[in-house]
């Protein structure tokens, strides 16, 4: 697709995107390209303080982007339903929703549902988020949907077995787990969208290795203050900027090319940085069953169920 950039993206006016952890990251540069394109952006956030803070410094670049700040917590399926809502109560459409919020490698903690927190903020919070919009989306024409997996999906297993981690957790496979299960829900709701004819486009795409703070975020949360001095060298020496890290999301989030059921990533080396490219899951990683297990599972733990036949 030759070096595309974020001069590629189209215009945005009269689109509607919902951007969950858009207060930092690649949540907040996300949110700042597509509202500078013209996007009323809802800035999804479990901390509403913090996102009103970054939308005010967005607004300082570009007075006139359209932006609101709408509390969601993810670690709370009471949350995401009132915040589901809230919006279908206020929204005639919805062209755009980037499940992009997620921890990475915390130490062991559990959803005000009883979750293991990685697996129930990165997939279930964003599975039931995803279903209690899923009207208003099967009804705005082009609409998309992009799940923000990683990499680290090549280390994680689903543990149908003990999906909830009771057993001897590892905060490594547990996070690579859950982006395990964000492709996996990515070509489940994809395939069943299509086979009944929806036009909904459902995409992945990954950041390679980019300065998000997420690996300084987890060892704050272990405790690990060497850990977080090191996170940030490591930043500084290796990551590619923030602003290349949100290049694929924003591929999948607006190119015309962009397909669905694609994942994308950086292209560059291991997949670690570079310009977006067309990327794939392993494959021993990904098949129907796993797929249609984790669907019907998730569908039982939110108690959200859409694109079935039940």
């Amino acid at each position: 697709m030759g070096k595309w950039t974020m001069g590629d993206i189209p215009s945005m006016t009269g689109k509607v995107a919902i951007v969950t952890g858009a207060n930092s990251g690649l949540g907040l540069i996300t949110t700042k390209i597509i509202s500078d394109k013209g996007c009323e952006v809802i800035m999804a956030c479990r901390n509403s303080g913090k996102a009103d803070d970054a939308r005010k410094e967005l607004l300082k670049c570009n007075p006139d982007a359209s932006l609101r700040v709408m509390e969601l917590d993810l670690a709370d399926l009471t949350s995401v339903r009132i915040f589901a809502e809230l919006f279908l109560r206020e929204y005639r459409q919805l062209d755009l929703l980037i499940n992009n919020a997620g921890l990475m490698a915390i130490p062991l903690r559990r959803t005000k549902d009883g979750f293991e927190m990685q697996f129930g903020v990165n997939h279930l919070g964003h599975f039931a988020l995803t279903g209690q919009l899923f009207s208003l989306l099967r009804e705005t024409k082009d609409s998309r949907v992009v799940n923000v997996s990683s990499s680290a999906h090549i280390i994680g297993n689903i543990r149908f077995d003990d999906i909830h981690w009771e057993k001897k957790y590892r905060k490594w496979l547990a996070y690579g787990m859950s982006k395990l299960a964000n492709i996996l829900f990515t070509h489940e709701m994809a395939e069943r969208a299509s086979s009944i004819g929806l036009e909904i486009k459902v995409l992945a795409a990954h950041p390679g290795y980019a300065d998000s703070r997420l690996i300084e975020k987890g060892a704050e949360m272990n405790g690990r203050i060497l850990l977080v001095k090191a996170g940030r060298v490591a930043n500084w020496l290796v990551a590619q900027r923030t602003e290349m890290g949100a290049l694929p999301i924003l591929y999948a989030a607006t190119s015309p090319g962009a397909v669905n059921r694609g994942y994308y990533g950086p292209g560059g080396f291991a997949g670690m940085r570079g310009y977006p490219v067309r990327s794939y899951p392993r494959n021993r990683k990904v098949s129907k069953d796993a797929q249609s297990r984790l669907w019907e599972l998730s569908e039982k733990l939110t108690g959200v169920s859409y694109l079935s036949s039940q």
